[in-house]
């Protein structure tokens, strides 16, 4: 089966056990920096160009797009879908997946629980805001970041009331979220796969910090997870139309609550944590759902 990686690094621990894994099974994968591809958008013959020439079909596609990226990545995807490749997560639903507002609306009209967020455009609305979430502390999230980047705990009133003006100030989109003090700087990271939690792993913040973020210095072990969150993190990716997805739950003491829905989750910290070939695992649903001769995804 030929094989592509969408990625800017092929460097990364992730792309390069992917590649290990594919090539040990007999499969051509190559990786492609989605920066340097340009299309054709021909209703009779679409293509994806790189590096001066239309790129043969490939069977399948594995995007490992960057969130800064988000926008052209899921475009070069897009495309390739187009060309009849199937994708391991559709541009579609990384795109619903990275905006984190709607990522949370559609979660919520899905009924699946989530710590209480708010979201305004106005600074007159910042008391209202600060009181609809239950007051401080609370989190207050960039809507376009990630691994931790753009996430502040306000301790205090005033903290928050200065926090949320700054980030106006800038133009910023932000949420304001409920802060889960029982979590104790806890978050399960599940690893989702179709239907099924493949992996689950607890990370624990560093010292003196609230983020969990592996890449903000926080440490992880296996864990073992109730059936309510295997049934809420299956049910998450599922609503965002994801086939792989990290989903970080926090633990409340009302019951389990969706945080965010990953839709290139790393597997360097949870193949470490948990010793299981979560490479592998993904290029088995490949393989299993995009044998040649099999009708591709279509784009949306």
């Amino acid at each position: 089966m030929k094989m592509a990686i969408l990625s800017c690094d092929g460097s990364l621990y992730s792309c390069r056990r992917l590649r290990e894994v594919a090539e040990q099974r007999g499969h051509f994968i190559h990786i492609i920096d989605p920066l340097s591809c340009y299309m054709n958008i021909n209703p009779a013959s679409p293509a994806v160009h790189y590096c001066g020439e239309p790129l043969e079909h490939v069977d399948a596609v594995i995007p490992r797009i960057g969130t800064s990226i988000t926008f052209y990545g899921t475009a070069v995807l897009r495309q390739f879908e187009m060309c009849g490749s199937y994708p391991l997560n559709e541009s579609a639903a990384i795109t619903r997946a990275r905006d984190k507002l709607r990522s949370l609306q559609l979660l919520a009209r899905a009924g699946i629980n989530m710590p209480v967020t708010g979201f305004a455009s106005s600074p007159d609305d910042t008391q209202d805001l600060i009181a609809m979430v239950g007051g401080a502390p609370l989190v207050v999230k960039l809507v376009e970041g990630s691994q931790g980047i753009g996430v502040v705990l306000a301790e205090t009133r005033q903290a928050a009331e200065s926090v949320i003006d700054a980030f106006r100030g800038l133009n910023a989109h932000i949420l304001v979220q409920e802060f889960i003090k029982e979590a104790q700087g806890r978050d399960i990271r599940c690893l989702v796969i179709g239907n099924k939690v493949v992996a689950a792993i607890e990370r624990q913040a560093k010292e003196g910090d609230f983020r969990s973020n592996l890449h903000r210095g926080g440490k992880a072990h296996p864990v073992n997870i109730t059936d309510q969150e295997r049934e809420i993190a299956v049910k998450a990716a599922s609503t965002l139309g994801l086939d792989i997805a990290g989903v970080d739950i926090l633990r409340a003491h009302r019951g389990p609550l969706v945080m965010e829905v990953n839709a290139s989750p790393g597997l360097e910290g949870i193949e470490a944590s948990t010793g299981l070939n979560i490479a592998g695992m993904m290029i088995d649903w490949i393989e299993q759902h995009a044998l040649p001769g099999q009708r591709p995804k279509t784009a949306g």
